[in-house]
Protein backbone atom coordinates (compact mmCIF):
# COMPACT_ATOMS: atom_id res chain seq x y z
CA UNK A 1 0.00 0.00 0.00
CA UNK A 2 1.14 3.58 -0.72
CA UNK A 3 1.70 5.44 2.19
CA UNK A 4 -0.19 8.97 2.81
CA UNK A 5 3.19 11.38 2.66
CA UNK A 6 2.64 14.09 5.75
CA UNK A 7 4.22 17.38 6.74
CA UNK A 8 3.67 19.02 10.08
CA UNK A 9 3.29 22.89 10.28
CA UNK A 10 4.77 24.14 13.70
CA UNK A 11 7.03 22.09 16.36
CA UNK A 12 6.02 23.53 19.15
CA UNK A 13 4.37 21.81 22.53
CA UNK A 14 1.45 19.95 20.74
CA UNK A 15 4.00 18.55 17.67
CA UNK A 16 5.42 15.80 19.82
CA UNK A 17 2.29 14.52 20.36
CA UNK A 18 1.09 14.43 16.49
CA UNK A 19 4.64 13.31 15.46
CA UNK A 20 4.29 10.21 17.76
CA UNK A 21 1.25 9.66 16.52
CA UNK A 22 1.60 9.56 12.57
CA UNK A 23 5.60 7.39 13.38
CA UNK A 24 2.61 4.93 14.53
CA UNK A 25 0.18 5.30 11.80
CA UNK A 26 1.28 2.08 8.87
CA UNK A 27 -0.53 4.33 5.92
CA UNK A 28 1.55 7.39 6.96
CA UNK A 29 5.28 8.58 5.97
CA UNK A 30 6.51 11.83 7.95
CA UNK A 31 8.26 13.59 5.07
CA UNK A 32 8.96 17.23 6.36
CA UNK A 33 8.87 19.29 9.61
CA UNK A 34 8.69 22.84 9.52
CA UNK A 35 8.63 25.96 12.05
CA UNK A 36 9.69 29.59 11.16
CA UNK A 37 11.92 28.75 14.66
CA UNK A 38 14.62 26.74 12.40
CA UNK A 39 16.32 25.00 15.36
CA UNK A 40 12.80 23.84 16.02
CA UNK A 41 12.23 22.19 13.10
CA UNK A 42 15.60 20.68 13.43
CA UNK A 43 15.04 19.30 16.39
CA UNK A 44 12.25 17.67 15.15
CA UNK A 45 13.78 16.55 11.97
CA UNK A 46 16.53 14.78 13.85
CA UNK A 47 13.71 12.97 16.12
CA UNK A 48 11.83 11.74 13.57
CA UNK A 49 13.81 10.75 10.43
CA UNK A 50 12.37 13.27 8.57
CA UNK A 51 13.31 16.38 6.29
CA UNK A 52 12.94 19.74 8.07
CA UNK A 53 12.40 23.63 6.73
CA UNK A 54 11.68 26.99 7.59
CA UNK A 55 8.94 27.85 4.86
CA UNK A 56 5.71 26.30 5.30
CA UNK A 57 4.84 27.90 1.90
CA UNK A 58 7.38 25.49 0.25
CA UNK A 59 5.91 22.58 2.08
CA UNK A 60 2.20 23.39 1.13
CA UNK A 61 3.54 23.68 -2.57
CA UNK A 62 5.13 19.78 -2.54
CA UNK A 63 2.99 18.01 -5.00
CA UNK A 64 4.18 14.58 -3.11
CA UNK A 65 2.68 15.80 0.12
CA UNK A 66 -0.93 14.40 0.65
CA UNK A 67 -1.52 15.42 3.85
CA UNK A 68 -0.78 18.85 6.60
CA UNK A 69 -0.97 18.59 10.11
CA UNK A 70 -1.12 22.49 11.19
CA UNK A 71 -0.15 22.81 15.13
CA UNK A 72 0.56 26.60 15.04
CA UNK A 73 -0.93 29.58 16.71
CA UNK A 74 -4.54 29.85 16.13
CA UNK A 75 -4.15 33.27 14.24
CA UNK A 76 -2.67 31.09 11.76
CA UNK A 77 -4.79 28.19 11.25
CA UNK A 78 -7.25 29.18 8.92
CA UNK A 79 -5.09 31.04 6.30
CA UNK A 80 -2.57 27.59 6.32
CA UNK A 81 -5.43 25.57 6.45
CA UNK A 82 -7.15 27.10 3.09
CA UNK A 83 -4.00 27.61 1.39
CA UNK A 84 -3.08 23.84 1.95
CA UNK A 85 -6.76 22.55 0.49
CA UNK A 86 -5.89 24.79 -2.41
CA UNK A 87 -3.21 23.20 -3.06
CA UNK A 88 -4.59 19.27 -2.68
CA UNK A 89 -3.53 18.67 0.77
CA UNK A 90 -5.89 17.00 3.33
CA UNK A 91 -5.43 19.25 6.67
CA UNK A 92 -5.83 17.90 10.46
CA UNK A 93 -6.06 21.07 12.54
CA UNK A 94 -5.60 21.54 16.50
CA UNK A 95 -8.53 23.29 17.63
CA UNK A 96 -9.65 25.77 17.81
CA UNK A 97 -9.78 25.68 13.64
CA UNK A 98 -10.26 28.89 13.13
CA UNK A 99 -10.36 32.40 16.12
CA UNK A 100 -13.19 33.47 14.01
CA UNK A 101 -16.78 32.05 12.80
CA UNK A 102 -16.65 33.68 9.39
CA UNK A 103 -13.03 32.09 8.86
CA UNK A 104 -14.15 28.65 10.32
CA UNK A 105 -16.71 28.74 7.48
CA UNK A 106 -14.39 29.85 5.39
CA UNK A 107 -12.24 26.62 5.45
CA UNK A 108 -15.29 24.42 5.40
CA UNK A 109 -16.18 26.46 2.08
CA UNK A 110 -13.08 25.64 0.82
CA UNK A 111 -12.84 21.66 2.10
CA UNK A 112 -15.61 20.98 0.03
CA UNK A 113 -14.88 22.98 -3.00
CA UNK A 114 -11.42 21.26 -3.21
CA UNK A 115 -12.75 17.78 -1.93
CA UNK A 116 -9.95 18.01 0.66
CA UNK A 117 -10.64 16.96 4.16
CA UNK A 118 -11.10 18.87 7.34
CA UNK A 119 -10.15 17.30 10.25
CA UNK A 120 -10.31 19.52 13.71
CA UNK A 121 -8.43 17.48 16.76
CA UNK A 122 -11.44 17.44 19.37
CA UNK A 123 -9.57 13.96 20.25
CA UNK A 124 -11.62 13.78 23.72
CA UNK A 125 -14.70 12.51 21.89
CA UNK A 126 -11.90 9.46 21.30
CA UNK A 127 -11.50 8.61 24.69
CA UNK A 128 -13.10 5.42 26.20
CA UNK A 129 -14.89 7.07 28.83
CA UNK A 130 -16.29 9.37 25.96
CA UNK A 131 -17.36 6.84 23.76
CA UNK A 132 -18.73 4.82 26.84
CA UNK A 133 -21.60 7.54 27.89
CA UNK A 134 -22.48 7.53 24.00
CA UNK A 135 -23.12 4.10 23.79
CA UNK A 136 -25.16 4.55 27.35
CA UNK A 137 -27.05 7.58 25.96
CA UNK A 138 -27.82 5.47 23.16
CA UNK A 139 -29.11 2.31 25.00
CA UNK A 140 -31.81 4.42 26.68
CA UNK A 141 -31.61 2.48 29.95
CA UNK A 142 -30.73 5.86 32.17
CA UNK A 143 -34.18 7.57 30.66
CA UNK A 144 -34.79 11.11 29.57
CA UNK A 145 -31.71 13.71 29.85
CA UNK A 146 -33.09 16.20 32.42
CA UNK A 147 -29.92 18.54 32.73
CA UNK A 148 -25.83 18.73 32.90
CA UNK A 149 -23.02 20.96 34.33
CA UNK A 150 -19.42 20.93 33.29
CA UNK A 151 -16.86 22.34 35.65
CA UNK A 152 -13.48 22.89 34.52
CA UNK A 153 -10.33 24.00 36.81
CA UNK A 154 -7.43 24.27 35.70
CA UNK A 155 -3.88 26.11 36.31
CA UNK A 156 -2.04 28.70 34.43
CA UNK A 157 0.32 31.04 35.49
CA UNK A 158 1.79 34.07 34.32
CA UNK A 159 5.45 31.16 32.94
CA UNK A 160 2.45 29.60 30.98
CA UNK A 161 1.53 33.00 28.83
CA UNK A 162 5.02 34.59 28.80
CA UNK A 163 6.54 31.42 27.11
CA UNK A 164 4.80 32.31 23.88
CA UNK A 165 4.33 36.00 22.39
CA UNK A 166 0.69 34.92 21.12
CA UNK A 167 -1.08 33.37 24.08
CA UNK A 168 -3.22 35.33 26.31
CA UNK A 169 -4.15 38.09 23.12
CA UNK A 170 -7.84 38.80 21.41
CA UNK A 171 -5.86 39.50 18.29
CA UNK A 172 -3.19 36.31 17.79
CA UNK A 173 -4.82 33.86 20.41
CA UNK A 174 -8.55 34.67 19.70
CA UNK A 175 -9.65 34.46 23.33
CA UNK A 176 -8.35 33.01 26.32
CA UNK A 177 -9.47 30.31 28.92
CA UNK A 178 -12.36 29.39 26.78
CA UNK A 179 -10.97 29.10 22.88
CA UNK A 180 -7.53 27.39 24.18
CA UNK A 181 -8.37 24.98 27.24
CA UNK A 182 -12.34 25.11 27.83
CA UNK A 183 -13.43 24.00 24.20
CA UNK A 184 -12.90 20.94 24.46
CA UNK A 185 -15.45 20.49 27.21
CA UNK A 186 -17.93 22.48 25.37
CA UNK A 187 -17.62 20.47 22.40
CA UNK A 188 -18.24 17.17 24.54
CA UNK A 189 -21.38 18.93 25.87
CA UNK A 190 -22.92 19.75 22.45
CA UNK A 191 -21.58 16.48 20.95
CA UNK A 192 -23.28 14.17 24.45
CA UNK A 193 -26.40 16.89 24.37
CA UNK A 194 -27.07 17.46 20.86
CA UNK A 195 -28.03 21.11 19.04
CA UNK A 196 -28.07 24.27 21.09
CA UNK A 197 -30.32 26.62 21.33
CA UNK A 198 -28.76 29.81 22.76
CA UNK A 199 -26.55 30.48 25.98
CA UNK A 200 -26.13 33.13 28.13
CA UNK A 201 -22.66 33.84 30.01
CA UNK A 202 -19.95 35.85 31.31
CA UNK A 203 -16.40 35.93 31.13
CA UNK A 204 -13.48 37.97 33.09
CA UNK A 205 -9.75 37.93 33.66
CA UNK A 206 -9.59 37.38 37.57
CA UNK A 207 -6.29 37.10 38.14
CA UNK A 208 -4.14 37.43 35.74
CA UNK A 209 -5.69 40.99 34.20
CA UNK A 210 -2.35 42.54 34.58
CA UNK A 211 -0.27 39.62 32.79
CA UNK A 212 -3.02 39.20 29.73
CA UNK A 213 -6.06 41.02 28.16
CA UNK A 214 -8.25 37.47 27.73
CA UNK A 215 -10.36 36.16 30.14
CA UNK A 216 -9.02 33.56 32.74
CA UNK A 217 -13.01 33.11 34.17
CA UNK A 218 -15.96 32.00 32.88
CA UNK A 219 -19.31 30.84 32.96
CA UNK A 220 -22.55 30.08 30.90
CA UNK A 221 -26.43 28.39 31.17
CA UNK A 222 -26.82 26.63 28.40
CA UNK A 223 -30.14 25.72 26.49
CA UNK A 224 -29.96 22.74 23.83
CA UNK A 225 -33.05 22.38 21.58
CA UNK A 226 -33.98 19.35 23.32
CA UNK A 227 -35.26 21.08 26.14
CA UNK A 228 -32.22 20.39 28.17
CA UNK A 229 -30.58 23.11 30.65
CA UNK A 230 -26.65 23.00 31.27
CA UNK A 231 -24.35 24.81 33.65
CA UNK A 232 -20.68 25.29 32.87
CA UNK A 233 -17.81 26.80 34.63
CA UNK A 234 -14.29 27.14 33.51
CA UNK A 235 -11.24 28.65 35.17
CA UNK A 236 -7.25 28.84 34.93
CA UNK A 237 -7.24 30.14 38.23
CA UNK A 238 -7.39 26.97 40.20
CA UNK A 239 -5.04 25.90 42.86
CA UNK A 240 -3.55 23.10 40.57
CA UNK A 241 -5.21 21.02 37.31
CA UNK A 242 -7.59 18.62 38.35
CA UNK A 243 -9.84 16.50 35.82
CA UNK A 244 -12.67 18.24 33.66
CA UNK A 245 -16.36 17.32 35.58
CA UNK A 246 -19.08 16.04 33.85
CA UNK A 247 -22.45 15.38 35.22
CA UNK A 248 -25.37 14.47 33.05
CA UNK A 249 -28.79 14.00 34.75
CA UNK A 250 -31.46 11.28 33.40
CA UNK A 251 -34.71 10.12 34.49
CA UNK A 252 -33.47 7.09 35.74
CA UNK A 253 -29.85 8.21 37.07
CA UNK A 254 -26.85 10.17 36.81
CA UNK A 255 -23.45 9.93 35.10
CA UNK A 256 -20.18 11.49 36.53
CA UNK A 257 -17.17 11.77 34.76
CA UNK A 258 -14.33 12.83 36.19
CA UNK A 259 -10.75 10.87 36.28
CA UNK A 260 -13.01 7.67 35.97
CA UNK A 261 -16.74 7.44 34.79
CA UNK A 262 -19.21 6.54 37.21
CA UNK A 263 -23.34 5.64 36.26
CA UNK A 264 -25.34 5.76 39.25
CA UNK A 265 -29.18 4.22 39.10
CA UNK A 266 -32.14 5.55 40.88
CA UNK A 267 -32.50 2.47 41.96
CA UNK A 268 -29.16 2.42 43.86
CA UNK A 269 -26.95 0.31 41.81
CA UNK A 270 -23.80 1.90 40.61
CA UNK A 271 -21.05 1.30 37.81
CA UNK A 272 -17.17 2.43 37.41
CA UNK A 273 -15.51 2.46 34.26
CA UNK A 274 -11.53 4.10 34.07
CA UNK A 275 -10.11 5.09 31.32
CA UNK A 276 -7.52 2.88 29.40
CA UNK A 277 -4.06 4.27 28.57
CA UNK A 278 -4.60 7.26 30.85
CA UNK A 279 -1.98 9.88 30.40
CA UNK A 280 -2.55 12.96 32.64
CA UNK A 281 0.98 13.93 31.69
CA UNK A 282 0.87 18.05 32.33
CA UNK A 283 -2.64 18.58 31.66
CA UNK A 284 -6.03 17.45 32.90
CA UNK A 285 -6.67 14.91 30.58
CA UNK A 286 -8.99 11.66 29.95
CA UNK A 287 -6.77 9.97 28.41
CA UNK A 288 -4.41 10.91 25.51
CA UNK A 289 -6.79 10.03 22.54
CA UNK A 290 -4.88 12.21 19.96
CA UNK A 291 -3.20 8.96 18.76
CA UNK A 292 -6.72 7.21 17.80
CA UNK A 293 -7.71 10.15 16.39
CA UNK A 294 -4.65 10.39 14.12
CA UNK A 295 -5.23 7.15 12.56
CA UNK A 296 -8.94 7.58 12.09
CA UNK A 297 -8.30 10.63 10.44
CA UNK A 298 -5.90 8.59 7.99
CA UNK A 299 -8.15 6.03 7.65
CA UNK A 300 -11.35 8.28 6.57
CA UNK A 301 -8.87 9.08 3.71
CA UNK A 302 -7.16 5.90 2.39
CA UNK A 303 -10.81 4.19 2.93
CA UNK A 304 -12.93 7.11 1.51
CA UNK A 305 -15.12 7.87 4.37
CA UNK A 306 -16.59 10.87 6.56
CA UNK A 307 -14.30 11.79 9.31
CA UNK A 308 -16.72 12.44 11.97
CA UNK A 309 -14.80 15.62 13.19
CA UNK A 310 -14.88 17.66 10.06
CA UNK A 311 -15.01 21.08 10.00
CA UNK A 312 -18.89 21.00 10.62
CA UNK A 313 -18.42 19.37 14.08
CA UNK A 314 -15.17 21.58 14.70
CA UNK A 315 -16.82 24.42 14.25
CA UNK A 316 -19.82 24.26 16.93
CA UNK A 317 -17.78 24.59 19.61
CA UNK A 318 -16.25 27.87 18.51
CA UNK A 319 -19.57 28.80 18.12
CA UNK A 320 -20.27 28.50 21.56
CA UNK A 321 -16.92 30.49 23.10
CA UNK A 322 -18.11 33.11 20.54
CA UNK A 323 -21.45 33.11 22.10
CA UNK A 324 -20.08 33.56 25.60
CA UNK A 325 -18.02 36.39 24.40
CA UNK A 326 -21.05 38.14 22.77
CA UNK A 327 -23.35 37.73 26.12
CA UNK A 328 -20.80 38.66 28.12
CA UNK A 329 -20.50 41.75 26.19
CA UNK A 330 -24.33 42.76 25.51
CA UNK A 331 -25.45 40.83 28.84
CA UNK A 332 -28.19 39.25 26.16
CA UNK A 333 -29.12 35.56 25.68
CA UNK A 334 -27.31 34.60 22.19
CA UNK A 335 -28.80 31.99 19.43
CA UNK A 336 -26.61 29.81 17.34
Amino acid sequence: MKKLKTAIIGCGAISKTHLDAIKKCHVAELVYATDTDINKAMKAASAYGCSFHADYRRIIADPDIDVMHICTPHYLHSSMAIEAMRNKKHVLIEKPMATSVDDAKQMISVSKETGMKLGVCFQNRYNTLSAKIKEILASGKLGKLKGAKAFVTWHRDSEYYKSSDWKGSWEKEGGGLLINQAIHTLDLLQWFIGEIHSLKGSYSSTLLDDIIEVEDTANAVIRFKNGVNAIFFATNCYVENSPVYIELLLSNGVIRLGSNLTVQYNNGKQETYCEKNSNTGEKSYWGDSHSRLIQDFYNSIVNSYDFPIDGEQGIIALKMVKAIYESSDTGSWVEL
